[in-house]
């Protein structure tokens, strides 16, 4: 019960102080883009070129892309799959060091540091939020109608965004005591990108040994994303959905209890 209320706390500090979030995400997209004559660029080319390299790889350097569903292009495939991941790998990166690069905030009294990774999980949503829409674009340049089943790409996006916050918090908040859960996040995100199959299919793996990948909770959006766009299967329709929400739920209260435990010592060491 007590957590409980905790959570109901927050949610209405969300609420209340929206338009603060919404200031602070719009400052940290700016602080992070327009520091340079080609700030937003950039924020653009990195993804795309990396797309761009891998499909060149396997679709016509080594002319052996994996089978996609149904036959569609391997670069559609390709694209579901890696823009859900760069958004999880941007948002877990800069929300690790949410209050480390915040410092100036965490000390004033009146100020909720909890904020801090959902800002930075903002300010990483609006270049995926462009970099969706593209997709979208993409799948109609190739033939494909709209279907009532994209629409359940915001439920996916609701899931990335509960999935970070519950890291982010965990992660950011020892961050402050530990320097090297920095260095550590980004070998999980490394070696997270290619344990997940996003430009390789799950049809490699031996039956019995599937499961150990389906056991990543970005397995679980990366297929929803082709779910939504080639496969159209309803989120409810599969069997994961019950343990991604109850993974995230667990990884959600965690940080949230750490978070909590920790915060009242962020003045002192910053």
């Amino acid at each position: 019960m007590y957590y409980f209320n905790e959570f109901r706390q927050f949610l209405f500090h969300l609420f209340s102080n929206y338009k603060l979030i919404i200031t602070l995400t719009k400052n940290d997209f700016k602080k992070q883009y327009f520091g340079s004559y080609f700030g937003l660029f950039w924020a653009f080319a990195q993804p795309i070129v990396f797309i761009l390299v891998i499909w060149f790889v396997f679709d016509v350097g080594l002319r052996g892309s994996p089978n996609t569903d149904e036959g569609t292009p391997f670069f559609l495939w390709l694209i579901s799959g890696m823009i859900p991941w760069f958004f999880f790998a941007n948002g877990l990166n800069s929300g690790t060091n949410a209050i480390i690069s915040n410092s100036f905030l965490v000390k004033k009294v009146a100020f909720r540091t909890s904020i801090l990774p959902l800002v930075q999980i903002g300010s990483a949503l609006m270049i995926h939020l462009v970099l969706v829409t593209l997709l979208v674009l993409a799948f109609i340049l190739y033939g494909f109608h709209p279907s009532l089943y994209w629409l359940q790409v915001f439920y996916y996006l609701f899931c990335s965004v509960f999935l970070l916050l519950g890291l982010t918090w965990l992660t950011s908040s020892i961050r402050v005591f530990v320097k090297d859960i920095g260095n550590f996040i980004n070998i999980v995100i490394q070696i997270g990108f290619w344990a997940t199959p996003i430009f390789w299919s799950l049809d490699l793996v031996p039956q019995h040994y599937r499961y150990i990948i389906e056991l990543n909770p970005m397995f679980y959006i990366i297929e929803g994303f082709r779910d939504t766009f080639i496969n159209h299967i309803w989120f409810w329709e599969k069997g994961l959905t019950v343990y991604f929400l109850l993974f995230t739920s667990i990884f959600f209260v965690l940080g949230a209890i750490v978070f909590r435990k920790l915060r009242i010592h962020f003045g002192d060491v910053l």
